[in-house]
């Protein structure tokens, strides 16, 4: 399987292609993503392909959304 790299205009466009992604994943499982991780952090899901995607993916938000928010917090 190749990896796929995509690259975003901005951090904001970036956070909603994953939210989107967290979006799927969570109708499909019918789990918010953190409660998903942090089951999935204590080993109580198993390691299929999506759930280390959907872990993956929430971490990626975590970090973009924190990125985001030390931005806004220079900017006031």
């Amino acid at each position: 399987m190749r990896k796929q790299r995509i690259e975003y205009d901005s951090p904001v466009d970036a956070l909603v292609a994953v939210a989107k992604r967290l979006s799927v994943y969570e109708d499909r499982y019918r789990m918010a993503s953190e409660e998903f991780f942090d089951k999935f952090c204590k080993g109580q899901m198993e390691d299929s392909i999506d759930f280390v995607e959907w872990g993956n993916d929430y971490q990626y938000y975590m970090k973009i959304s924190l990125e985001i928010e030390k931005g806004l917090r220079h900017v006031a």
